[in-house]
């Protein structure tokens, strides 16, 4: 039992920041796939439309700010609020990040047809992210309470 909440540990100590990496992959990748057809389609504004497909990068960054934060050995007292916390928060971000890649494209879409909107068709993004904010604050809070070691 000891031996698995140890490795139950380290894997919640890495998980925020691979999980949030997959979710800023998938993400970048569906809103970058949006912002490639869409200059096909527009003349200008190309950047804006490739700087929004990067919007979910940022899951990957708070993945690695909560991983650096759960740092501390992993022991038998530490391994199980270790790997709730690290995984829990690394699912968050996944989704997040799958999530805002998913309104990214649909404002990319949208901005495409109807350049005046482009501002407010990244709301629904900047809500997602919000979310991802909301997971990776509180994995911050908690991570203060873990035994130190």
């Amino acid at each position: 039992m000891n031996e698995l909440l140890q490795i139950l540990g380290w894997g919640g100590l890495y998980g925020p920041t691979a999980l949030g990496a997959i979710g800023s992959i998938i993400g970048c990748a569906t809103a970058g796939q949006a912002a490639i057809g869409a200059m096909l389609d527009t003349e200008t504004g190309h950047g804006r439309l490739v700087g929004m497909s990067a919007l979910p990068s940022s899951q990957v960054i708070y993945g690695i700010v909560v991983m650096l934060t759960l740092q501390r050995p992993v022991s038998v007292e530490t391994g199980g609020g270790l790997f709730a916390i690290g995984i829990l928060a690394g699912v968050a971000l996944l989704l997040s990040g799958i999530r805002q890649g998913q309104c990214c494209a649909s404002a990319i879409n949208t901005a495409k047809e109807k350049p005046e909107v482009f501002g407010l068709s990244l709301a629904p993004a900047a809500i997602v992210e919000g979310f991802a904010v909301f997971a990776f604050v509180f994995a911050l809070v908690l991570s203060a309470s873990l035994p130190a070691g």
